[in-house]
This record gives structure tokens, C-alpha cells and sequence, in this order.
């Protein structure tokens, strides 16, 4: 299973990457306003920055929602870095730019997928990667893990080669559970990832070991 950030901040970035477990980092508009990131110029900049910290899979969401538009601002975002994904909505027009992205063998992942039905057209139209939201289904209390799952199975009936990228990932459960329905992807933010880290049983046994090494060799 690859790991995702889902951030644009710099420093997060870097900290999960050091941890040596990154595989890729996942980015929004939001995500850029909430670091301050603001202007054409100064996103394309920033997301330059992220592509020089990580190995690969950066994505880079257009905001454009008209088939014309989505193209265009997709080819100079893909223009930035071999390591850009761009980042497609999953509406009509964002079909058809999947489509015609897959053509010209730039990498896509459509976003706002909350349906079997909607993975199954990214999956037709060719894209790199699909991403069903796990959190934001069950705040309106349907399970985002049945989903995952669905959408696995579906995937395997039918060979298709895109991936299934779990977003809106909130918690270590929440990674672990998609780890176990076969999700090829989680993108969540630091804290989940560092998460995984933590069991009361590791901290008492190595406290138990640095303290027994002190009573011994002072």
C-alpha cells in the first residue's frame, strides 16, 4: 500500500518523507489557501517546491470545470514536474479531460468520487488513480470503507489498471481498514501517518529496557 500526505505544507512534507515510509503527496484548493498560497504563479511555484521534496506522485488539482479549460490548465500544471498528477473532479467534463489527458500520457486522479458508478467511468476513461472520500461518507453516516471495497472488487472483476487511492482518510483505523480491503492508496494527513506509530506496549517495554540498562551500567 502506498502512503499519501495530503498537505501542502512544506515542512509535513518533509517530515513524512524523513520518516522514509512517502510515496506521494495529494494537494486542493483548499489545502493551498489554508497555507496561504496565493496567485497562479505562486501555486505552480509551490507545488515545484512539494515535486522537489518527494520521489513522485505529486497531485495538482485544476479549479477549471469546462472540458477547455480543465485541458488547458492541466497541460501547464503537468508542464511543472515529471512528478505531477493532475488532479481531475468527477463531473462530465472532468471525464472526458481524463479521457484526453490518458491520451496525451499525462497521469490523472478524479476527485469527489463517492459512488461505484463514478469509479467505474475514471476507471473507463483512463485515469491514473481514483479517490473515494472515506470521511466525508460517513459524516453523512453512510460507511466510506463499504465504498473502498466496492470499488476494489470491481476493479479486479475487470483488470482495470487505475488505482484506488482512499482519501479523506481521518484516523489509523481508518488506515489500517483500507489497508485490509486492498486500497492501493491512502493519502491522510501527518498526524494519521505518524499515528501508526504509537502503542502504549511499545512505550512501557522500551521504558522497561532503559531502565533496566541504567540500573546496570549506571
Amino acid at each position: 500500500m502506498k502512503f499519501f500526505i495530503d498537505t501542502a505544507n512544506l515542512n509535513e512534507i518533509r517530515e513524512a518523507y524523513d520518516l522514509g515510509v512517502l510515496d506521494g503527496v495529494t494537494t486542493n484548493p483548499s489545502l493551498m489557501a489554508k497555507e496561504g498560497i496565493r496567485g497562479e504563479e505562486n501555486v505552480r511555484n509551490h507545488y515545484k517546491a512539494i515535486c522537489d521534496i518527494v520521489d513522485n506522485n505529486v497531485s495538482a488539482e485544476v479549479i477549471a470545470i469546462t472540458f477547455d479549460e480543465i485541458m488547458r490548465e492541466g497541460r501547464e500544471l503537468a508542464k511543472i514536474d515529471d512528478k505531477i498528477v493532475v488532479k481531475v473532479p468527477m463531473i462530465r467534463d472532468g471525464v472526458k479531460a481524463i479521457k484526453a489527458f490518458s491520451a496525451e500520457g499525462i497521469r490523472t486522479n478524479c476527485t469527489l468520487v463517492f459512488s461505484a458508478g463514478q469509479a467505474i467511468l475514471a476507471a473507463k476513461a483512463g485515469a491514473s488513480y481514483v479517490s473515494p472520500f472515506v470521511g466525508r461518507l460517513d459524516d453523512i453516516s453512510t460507511n466510506g470503507l463499504d465504498l473502498i471495497e466496492q470499488i476494489v472488487n470491481i476493479y479486479q472483476n475487470y483488470g482495470y489498471a487505475t488505482e484506488v487511492l482512499a482519501a479523506s482518510v481521518r484516523h489509523a483505523m481508518h488506515l489500517i481498514q483500507c489497508a485490509e480491503i486492498g486500497a492501493d492508496v491512502a493519502t491522510c494527513p501527518l498526524n494519521v501517518i505518524t499515528g501508526l506509530l504509537n502503542h502504549p506496549l511499545t512505550t512501557s517495554g522500551l521504558e522497561k529496557f532503559l531502565a533496566d540498562h541504567k540500573k546496570v551500567n549506571g
